[in-house]
Order: structure tokens, then C-alpha cells, then sequence
């Protein structure tokens, strides 16, 4: 098996979160992870470009194989879960454009995946991610966290894709 990398994301238009790790064999690594963050005082669509033009150079720089992308299952708020549902869709662009595979993954999934449990506790969620990335703590903020676990999805070795 050669080495992959995978690019996980939390999507969100206020605050995008991103995880990059590193997977060969049995062996996860941690390359970088952080959020993508916009200013509520812009309009909307140039939220969406500022999230378009930092992930496209993300995905130039760290060359991932694919993008791991949560499912939005459902939003308190419809008008939030229509625009967290645009953020999405460009991220869905960004791949394309750059022929990366997606992999999309349910909350309920990611949980099962790595805690073996699809209604396991955040910090549970957040505890299996830091020990199989060997992290010294858990990632922060909470949406470069879930993108990690995201990430670690699309691996073979913990939930294989359908």
C-alpha cells in the first residue's frame, strides 16, 4: 500500500474546519489542520470565494488523494443548513477541479468508524482521533477536530468506502 494523503472537512461557512493526515499501511499521521474562518460583515458570496480560493491553494500545496467530507444530515436552522449546504457544494468543486475522489461520511458514520459506536460522545470522538494521529492533546477548535476524524474515515483500515 502506498502512502495517502487525505484532506478532511467539516463544512461550515463561518468557520470551515480542515484536517490533512497522512496514512500508510497501519500507520496515521497528523500533517496540519485548522479552519477557514470568513467575517460575517462580507456578503455571502464572497464568504463562498474566500472558502473556495483558500481551499484550492490548500489542496495545490498538500496534494491530497482525496477529500473526506461530512453529510449534512439535518440543520436546526434552514436557512444555516442551505448556506452550510453552498459551502459544501465548494468544496465538492475544489475536487473536482483537481480530480480528487470524495468520500462523504454521515456524523453517525465517523462515530462507528472510530469509536465503534454511532452514538459515542464528542469527546470520546475527540479521544480516538487524537490517539490515532499521536497527538500530544486533542486538536482545536472543535471543527479541525471533526475533520480529522473525518479524514481518518477515509482509510481502508477503519471504514472502508462502499
Amino acid at each position: 500500500m502506498t502512502k495517502k494523503i487525505i484532506l478532511g472537512i467539516d463544512p461550515g461557512f463561518g468557520r470551515l474546519g480542515y484536517g490533512i493526515i497522512s496514512h500508510e499501511k497501519n500507520t496515521f499521521s497528523c500533517i496540519e489542520y485548522g479552519c477557514i474562518e470568513t467575517a460575517k460583515t462580507l456578503p455571502f458570496a464572497e464568504r463562498l470565494l474566500a472558502i473556495y480560493n483558500t481551499l484550492t491553494e490548500i489542496v495545490q500545496t498538500k496534494r491530497p488523494d482525496c477529500i473526506a467530507i461530512e453529510k449534512i444530515y439535518f440543520a436546526k436552522n434552514q436557512t444555516t443548513g442551505i448556506d452550510v449546504s453552498q459551502a459544501r457544494g465548494i468544496v465538492l468543486l475544489v475536487a473536482a477541479q483537481h480530480s480528487l475522489s470524495i468520500a462523504e461520511y454521515t456524523p453517525l458514520q465517523i462515530k462507528q468508524a472510530l469509536v465503534g459506536y454511532g452514538r459515542a460522545e464528542k469527546k470520546q470522538l475527540q479521544y480516538m482521533t487524537r490517539v490515532l494521529l499521536h497527538l500530544d492533546k486533542n486538536p482545536k477548535p472543535d471543527d479541525a477536530a471533526d475533520a480529522l476524524a473525518i479524514a481518518l474515515c477515509a482509510t481502508s483500515a477503519l471504514y472502508p468506502q462502499p
